[in-house]
């Protein structure tokens, strides 16, 4: 059924066509979240601000359509998919504003979460929740699941940690609960509505038996169904309603912002894993650590440390672990060191009685503590990357009550058994009961989906109605619980969250069958397959834990949504359905504005790095092979052309003036898209002395020199305070810390492959490269000498490619901290400067010693927030300037109070400074106005 005429002429007449989506493409990328279901809308609405929040719902209201609210996707039960309309946060939802000192935080919805810790840190403050997905999910979600986490527990989630909320109701009401105006005012218009909760709240207290059962549900964690919490523990029904909103998943309203009481983030920390003999005696040992100044309790089950004993780094003795034993990951944290020590011993005090197979004892080294916590967090990414192609991952969320809790692990073990998900791993948060098992399942066949069913079944039985605990803990109610929530409950609670629904939302236009559900099968209706597409992203799971670092993300495409659509594409193909249109916007979409710089696979459980799906994509429509060896062979003869264009740019730009030549090239663009648009700090030609000749009698230490092709070819640009071209900059800092330069033969023919492999023409990439290797390896007597590579996307692609190598190659970061800042005295800069750490900075974990680098020259350093990358992909800032422009949208503010920008690659500066106030160099040239000769 097609949405009402007069509903999509009243939002076409309204908002802009830009962000209003109901192509194939864009329904069915921008429709898919982290869960196993699909849904495709028939609109997608892109919102920037509260008044087209309120129009949307009004007009909703008015034609009875459905709509569901989405924030990062990132939600696993079904809860922000939708066949009707979805609407999505824009960019314009990301205001922090700390209050009291960093005691409270009023957060917009489109936060996402480790940002609002980010803004806490420095005052040693946190926000309650956090999730394992804190570094996408945005508060809405987690305000909308009452999300918890690792160390959140039940006494700093969401609804405890709740100070005010702005929110919109179904019929586009607003009140702000910070507000005594907006309170006032709301009081008058909606009195027939508190006075529907207090009655409801009222209700509920007198019923001694009802009240019980809630307060029983919520000394664990709980997340199934409506908060009815709410109406004990409140008696204003403003605050009740307030609180019914959290965990309410997007069902009873939209919340517009939420500010919470914060929560301290204690500085000294250590952790411990402790393996026992058997789950029984790992509990009893839950148990007692349950009184003690413990953060976090990880429980591991066999399966789960087998999942990643053979990972790097893992101790050698977790193979040889009995089939029974158990772990528990244990974190203390406190204000200071001595207070730290002392906790750590009762802790140790309390188990020590207990039997162990092994342990590692609290350490507060961040390298045992990175190691262990990432034996917790593989675990799920484990079970991922093994499952077979067409199997999804699901990960369900059950809570038992703590003194039930071995019994709980073991007959979940034999379900597991019963059904044959012998894959399966079980871990969670062990003092709150909370436990999550993953396995694989596949939906694209009847008898699987019936054994899937079968075993549903079966578990909230024991879990709801055996051990009375709850069957989603944390990860929302959402379509996959919404038939049992009756189990759970009970028909008295099962109804009392109906009227609450019908009292707030009449229509039920606000997420239909999320949490509340009248189809007893909506659980196994709409099941998301993942079938087969190609080996680089097979192993996908829909997560979008990378969409926060992608520069396109919002323009055209996440990885996540590539994947999705190349996904589609191959199955409609496999079917005989013809994909033309589908692929024809997908080239755009999909293809063309892919930076290809594979910061998603840093964030991806399972490591897919989109851009290499799209290198090869690229590499199969490539019709210029002869081209591109023509190109390869005289790298020379194409590096000085590249000079004479930018020499012809720089007189144009003095006759015209930079903004009419980037305003008439953007013109010109538009028309005929092969055409470079000339950006405001394009760089003028790189005007370069001859190569000093090697002195053979020096005895200074020697550094090779491999200065990248667009460092020999573009030189500062006409903005620039300091003109000297970077070449001759980073040799004057080399030699001012007392080296000896050596350049490689012919060095303005060489390039390390780079532009080539981006166009999809890997073998001259290769070529390119090893003929760089052997010029590297003569130049540094066979790797006696280090080499500085003074662009890091150069120096990642040398590091990543020749892995054999003898040569001892540097990223200009690592050399300039570990070696030439040693040798200068530094006399910081009373300045604040910017600093944007590259994609290959990030690639090869070389960004403490950029920052290192930055603080040790300047007084004040700002990493500007959502700045992952620049989106200048080699050439693509000039190419395809959208992307570039998109990437750096919020640059500009959040950049304004520096006076400088520092970064290591001379492309993504063009950019950088293009679309902010600021002039960006290297690094280099902060390094030099910084330093003196030591000695």
């Amino acid at each position: 059924m097609s949405l009402p005429a007069a509903f999509l002429a009243a939002v076409e007449e309204t908002l802009p066509a830009s962000r209003l989506f109901s192509d194939p493409l864009s329904t069915l990328t921008l429709g898919t979240d982290a869960s196993f279901y699909r849904l495709i809308p028939k609109l997608v609405i892109r919102v920037e601000s509260e008044d087209e929040v309120a129009f949307i719902l009004k007009q909703a209201s008015k034609h009875q359509v459905a709509v569901t609210f989405r924030a990062a996707g990132t939600s696993l039960s079904g809860q922000a998919v939708s066949d009707s309309v979805l609407v999505l946060l824009g960019d314009h939802w990301n205001n922090k504003e700390v209050l009291d000192n960093g005691q409270r935080i009023r957060l917009q919805p489109g936060v996402i979460g480790a940002n609002a810790n980010q803004a806490l840190a420095h005052l040693n403050r946190k926000i309650g929740p956090d999730p394992a997905s804190i570094n996408a999910a945005k508060i809405g979600g987690m305000v909308a699941n009452n999300s918890s986490g690792m160390c959140c527990g039940t006494a700093q989630n969401t609804y405890q940690t709740l100070a005010a909320m702005r929110l919109l109701l179904a019929d586009g009401s607003c009140v702000d609960s910070a507000d005594p105006d907006s309170v006032s005012q709301f009081r008058k218009t909606h009195q027939g509505l508190l006075k529907g909760l207090a009655e409801l709240a009222k209700q509920t207290r007198e019923d001694a038996e009802l009240s019980a059962k809630i307060q029983h549900k919520y000394r664990i964690k709980n997340t199934t169904g409506l908060s009815l919490n709410a109406l004990i523990d409140f008696t204003d029904p403003l605050d009740i309603l307030t609180h019914l909103m959290v965990g309410s998943e997007g069902t009873l309203g939209f919340i517009s912002s939420v500010t919470y009481y914060t929560v301290p983030d204690h500085p000294s920390k250590a952790t411990a894993l402790v393996v026992f003999p058997d789950v029984e005696t790992c509990c009893q040992a839950v148990r007692l650590l349950k009184k003690q100044p413990v953060a976090a309790v990880e429980l591991l089950d066999r399966r789960s440390l087998r999942s990643v004993q053979h990972m790097a780094g893992m101790p050698a003795w977790i193979e040889q672990l009995g089939n029974s034993a158990c772990a528990l990951l244990i974190e203390s944290r406190a204000a200071n060191p001595r207070l730290l020590e002392e906790q750590l011993q009762q802790i140790n005090a309390s188990i020590e009685h207990f039997p162990k197979e092994a342990h590692i004892a609290f350490s507060q080294d961040p390298k045992v503590y990175e190691l262990l916590w990432r034996m917790r967090k593989d675990t799920f990414p484990a079970v991922g990357a093994l499952r077979e192609t067409g199997t999804t991952v699901i990960i369900e969320d059950v809570t038992f009550p703590l003194e039930q809790l071995a019994e709980g692990v073991n007959r979940l073990i034999s379900l597991f058994e019963k059904y044959q998900y012998d894959e399966a791993i079980l871990f969670g948060h062990a003092l709150d009961g909370n436990l999550h098992f993953v396995f694989t399942q596949r939906f694209d066949q009847p008898e699987e989906v019936a054994r899937y069913s079968a075993f549903m079944e079966e578990v909230s039985h024991l879990v709801a109605v055996e051990f009375g605990g709850s069957l989603k803990a944390e990860h929302g109610t959402g379509r996959n619980m919404a038939p049992f929530v009756e189990l759970e409950w009970g028909k008295d609670a099962y109804q009392l969250m109906w009227r609450i629904k019908h009292l707030l939302d009449p229509q039920g236009i606000l997420n239909p069958d999320v949490v509340l559900s009248k189809d007893a099968g909506i659980h196994l209706k709409n099941l998301k397959s993942l079938p087969a597409a190609n080996p680089l992203i097979d192993k996908c799971i829909e997560c979008g834990f990378c969409e926060p670092v992608c520069p396109a993300a919002g323009l055209t495409l996440s990885p996540r949504q590539r994947i999705v659509a190349w996904r589609a594409i191959q199955e409609q193909k496999r079917q005989g359905l013809d994909t033309t249109q589908l692929e024809k916007d997908f080239q755009y979409q999909g293809i063309d504005t892919c930076a290809a710089t594979g910061l998603c696979a840093q964030r991806c459980p399972v490591g897919i790095n989109t851009g290499d799906l799209i290198r090869e994509l690229r590499a199969k429509k490539a019709r210029h092979s002869k081209t591109a060896e023509h190109l390869a062979g005289s790298f020379a003869q194409i590096a000085r052309a590249a000079r004479w264009s930018l020499v012809g740019a720089e007189l144009a730009r003095k006759l015209l003036g930079a903004p009419r030549m980037h305003r008439w090239t953007q013109q010109l663009h538009q028309r005929f898209n092969s055409l470079p648009v000339y950006l405001p700090a394009t760089p003028k030609a790189a005007q370069l002395p001859p190569l000093a000749s090697t002195n053979p009698a020096s005895k200074k230490p020697r550094v090779v020199y491999f200065a990248a092709c667009v460092s020999n070819v573009m030189g500062p640009a006409h903005l620039d305070k300091d003109q000297t071209p970077l070449r001759v900059k980073t040799q004057q800092l080399l030699e001012k810390a007392g080296f000896e330069v050596i350049y490689p033969e012919a060095s303005a023919g060489h390039c390390c492959g780079q532009p080539f492999a981006s166009k999809g023409y890997p073998k001259q990439a290769d070529d390119k490269l090893h003929e760089l290797e052997e010029q590297l390896l003569k130049a540094s007597r066979n790797g006696q000498d280090p080499i500085y590579s003074d662009t890091s996307p150069c120096t990642l692609r040398l590091l990543k490619e020749l892995k054999e190598t003898q040569l001892k190659i540097y990223d200009s970061a690592k050399f300039l901290n570990e070696e030439v800042l040693p040798r200068l005295k530094l006399e910081p800069l009373d300045e604040k400067v910017a600093v944007h750490i590259t994609c290959g900075t990030q690639h090869l974990n070389e960004t403490d010693n950029l920052l290192a680098i930055a603080k040790a020259c300047a007084t004040q350093v700002i990493i500007p927030e959502g700045i992952h990358c620049c989106g200048f992909a080699g050439d693509k800032g000039f190419t395809l300037p959208a992307l570039n422009q998109y990437a750096l949208r919020n640059l500009a503010e959040q950049v304004e109070p520096c006076t400088a920008g520092f970064s290591t690659s001379r492309t993504c500066e063009v950019g950088l400074s293009s679309y902010s106030s600021l002039n960006y160099q290297h690094l280099v040239y902060l390094v030099d106005k910084a330093s003196r000769v030591k000695y």
